[in-house]
């Protein structure tokens, strides 16, 4: 068994994490919700912008985001290059299985989301593993587009008579 201290098998550095945004441009977001108020779906819509194709996985929806949404992730179609989790940390297991069958090559599990199991799992099958991280923070943090509140709104300028 693996100890919650054991994570020497995650991509935690900040050269591992620009590699994969920088490298890795096919995002399926397991448990993304239609409610533009749940960080699931502002995630989606942060990283969309920034021209990753999104694939919603959540079987309550036809569509997310003007892409069509997939009940599991051996429903997609075509290759996912992250895995990302919005989902309970017990259902891990079950996703990092899934994300290893349809070869994915990295599974990332959001703030708050570990299962070292299940992520020594997706290592020993080859993915690079990212846990315990927001990839739109992570993306804002790296690439620029950071600001006050966690987004770039561009309503807070330095510029004189800026309204």
């Amino acid at each position: 068994m693996i100890s919650s201290m054991d994570t020497k098998f995650r991509a935690d550095d900040t050269h591992a994490i620009r590699r994969i945004l920088s490298t890795y441009k096919t995002i399926a977001i397991v448990g993304v919700s239609n409610s533009p108020h749940r960080p699931s779906y502002f995630a989606a819509k942060y990283m969309q912008h920034h021209g990753y194709k999104i694939i919603p996985v959540n079987p309550r929806y036809k569509t997310v985001l003007g892409e069509t949404c997939y009940e599991t992730l051996e429903a997609i179609p075509h290759a996912v290059d992250i895995v990302d989790c919005f989902r309970h940390k017990d259902e891990i297991p079950a996703l990092a299985a899934q994300a290893v069958a349809i070869k994915a090559k990295c599974l990332w599990l959001q703030l708050s989301i570990e299962n070292p199991e299940a992520e020594a799992y997706a290592h020993a099958e080859g993915l690079t593993v990212v846990a315990n991280r927001c990839v739109k923070i992570e993306h804002a943090r790296i690439f620029g587009g950071l600001g006050f509140a966690g987004v770039n709104t561009r309503v807070i300028s330095s510029r004189r008579g800026y309204r």
